[in-house]
């Protein structure tokens, strides 16, 4: 199913998790298990990164897509980078996509990688969007940064720049992770005065680790907002006390997102079933 249909169908929030491949030197059979308990909390799709530093393993990520929605039975989105892809690159993969009946995509401009120099056919995410479009009947999402790309000049640039990704076919967003609900609803408001009106998911990440929370904010800038690193400070030293709190502050984002209307809670599951099943469980009744 269509990842647009699925929005289109619900007259609720979507749910939806994000998981990763293993890394190289693993067995990507190591991922199976923990995926087949993600995909029985029956979100309403999940999505498969291309890979550290979105760098090669378009196998690893068709793979897992196909495992996750032909095994498993729920539809998967499959995260496609064009940062060091030629034309060619992307030919060979979008063909691998559909003989693997994989047919959603996010399309994503992926990370400069120290060492590799980039390719040119493409520049940017929205010039990925126009050429799937042109080469498929992919369902096509984007990714969007409620606190501006760390690349942007400034909100305008960041915001004009997303609405040239959907206008070259992204039909719904996946907002990266924030942890103050503020900054996401000032992002909805600009994105609408743009004339943005795709469905937009708010990206979660429950923080399980302090080395996860600085990891991930050093790659995408997200500011820490007074409660939260109270909540940190406190538990740093108590591994177990700091999941659970990590769990219940997500938890209290997503009741007020949903209450406030949001299309839809991405969960980005760091592929941990425990957190998945926690989060799940605790706003089942609420979607």
């Amino acid at each position: 199913m269509k990842i647009s249909d699925i929005f289109d169908k619900n007259d609720r929030a979507v749910l939806s998790f994000e998981v990763f491949p293993p890394k190289k030197t693993s067995p990507i059979e190591s991922v199976y298990s923990k995926l087949e308990e993600i995909c029985a909390l029956k979100p309403d799709f999940i999505s498969v990164t291309y890979g550290a530093g979105g760098t090669g393993g378009h196998s690893r990520t068709c793979e897992i897509a196909s495992k996750i929605k032909n095994d498993f039975g729920v539809e998967s989105v499959a995260h496609l980078t064009c940062v060091n892809s030629t034309k060619a690159d992307i030919d060979s993969t979008l063909e691998d996509f559909k003989a693997h009946n994989i047919e959603n995509i996010l399309a994503l401009r992926g990370d400069y990688v120290e060492g590799i120099e980039p390719q040119k056919d493409f520049i940017y995410a929205s010039e990925l969007c126009e050429y799937i479009k042109s080469h498929g009947d992919f369902d096509i999402g984007g990714a969007c940064y409620p606190e501006v790309h760390l690349e942007a000049k400034d909100e305008v640039e960041d915001i004009l720049n997303l609405r040239k990704k959907v206008e070259a076919g992204a039909q719904h967003l996946i907002s990266q992770l924030f942890f103050d609900n503020s900054v996401f609803y000032r992002f909805i408001e600009r994105s609408k005065i743009a004339g943005i009106n795709v469905p937009i998911e708010a990206g979660i990440m429950p923080v399980t680790n302090k080395s996860q929370i600085e990891r991930m904010v050093s790659m995408c800038g997200a500011s820490l907002p007074s409660k939260f690193v109270k909540i940190m400070q406190k538990y740093d030293s108590k591994p177990d006390a700091l999941r659970d709190a990590g769990i219940a502050y997500a938890v209290e984002q997503i009741v007020d997102l949903l209450a406030n209307g949001v299309d839809g809670i991405h969960l980005y599951t760091m592929n941990n079933p425990y957190v998945a099943r926690k989060i799940s469980e605790a706003v089942a009744s609420l979607l």
